[in-house]
C-alpha cells in the first residue's frame, strides 16, 4: 500500500510533468507565431505564461513541506531537483514569452528575406528539453549525460544567426529592426536550451548525487 508520504512524492512528480508539458507547448507556440506570423497565437502564449509561475510556486510549497518532514537522502534529493527542474522550466517559459513578444512585433513588418532556420534550431531545442525530461522519468543518467553536449549544437546555430543578421542589417538598414527581434528569438532559443542542460545535470545528481555542473563533461 503506498503510504502518504510516497503519494506526496507522486504528486510531487506529476505536477513537475504536467509544468513540463506546458513549457514545451509554450515554446512550440512561441516558435509557430514567429514562422506563421500570428499574433493571436503570441498572444496567447503570453497570456498562459502566468500558468508556468504558479506551478513553481506551488511545487515550491509542496517540495518544502516535504523537506519539513526529514526525508531519506534519495528522497530529499528528489525533492530539491524537482524544484530546480521547476525553476528552469518557468524561465523556459519566460523565454517563449520573450520569442511570442517579437512574434507579435514581427507580424506588424514585412518579412524579412534570410536563410535563418528557425523551425531547426527550435527543433533541436525541444529535443533537447524533452530528451532531460524524459532522463528525468526514467531516473537515466546515461541519457542525461549524452544529451548536454548538444547544447553546443545549439550555440553553434546561435552564432551562425547573429552572424547571417548582422550582415543583414550591414547590407540594409531598413533591416535592422526585424534582425534585432530576430536576434533575440534566436538568444531566448539558445537560452532554452541551457535550461534543458541545466535539467540534465538535475537529473545525473537525482540519480548520481553527483554534481557534474562545473566539471569536464
Amino acid at each position: 500500500m503506498q503510504t502518504h508520504h510516497d503519494k506526496e512524492l507522486s504528486e510531487l512528480r506529476d505536477k513537475l510533468l504536467t509544468m513540463a508539458s506546458h513549457a514545451e507547448s509554450a515554446v512550440t507556440r512561441a516558435v509557430q507565431a514567429v514562422v506563421n506570423r500570428d499574433e493571436k497565437l503570441a498572444a496567447q502564449v503570453r497570456a498562459d505564461d502566468n500558468i508556468l509561475d504558479d506551478f513553481e510556486v506551488e511545487l515550491d510549497e509542496i517540495g518544502v513541506r516535504l523537506l519539513a518532514k526529514a526525508p531519506l537522502a534519495s528522497d530529499l534529493r528528489l525533492v530539491l531537483m524537482v524544484m530546480k527542474i521547476s525553476q528552469n522550466l518557468e524561465r523556459v517559459g519566460d523565454e517563449a514569452s520573450k520569442i511570442a513578444n517579437r512574434a507579435r512585433d514581427l507580424a506588424h513588418e514585412p518579412p524579412l528575406k534570410s536563410n535563418l532556420d528557425i523551425p531547426k534550431m527550435a527543433q533541436l531545442v525541444l529535443e533537447m528539453l524533452k530528451s532531460s525530461l524524459d532522463s528525468f522519468v526514467r531516473r537515466d543518467a546515461s541519457a542525461a549525460r549524452a544529451l548536454i553536449p548538444r547544447d553546443k549544437e545549439v550555440d553553434a546555430l546561435n552564432k551562425q544567426f547573429q552572424s547571417e543578421l548582422i550582415e543583414l542589417m550591414t547590407k540594409d538598414t531598413a533591416n535592422i529592426r526585424r534582425c534585432l527581434w530576430l536576434t533575440i528569438v534566436s538568444k531566448s532559443l539558445e537560452r532554452i536550451a541551457d535550461h534543458a542542460k541545466n535539467v540534465a545535470e538535475d537529473v545525473v545528481y537525482l540519480c548520481e548525487a553527483n554534481d557534474i555542473r562545473h566539471a569536464g563533461k
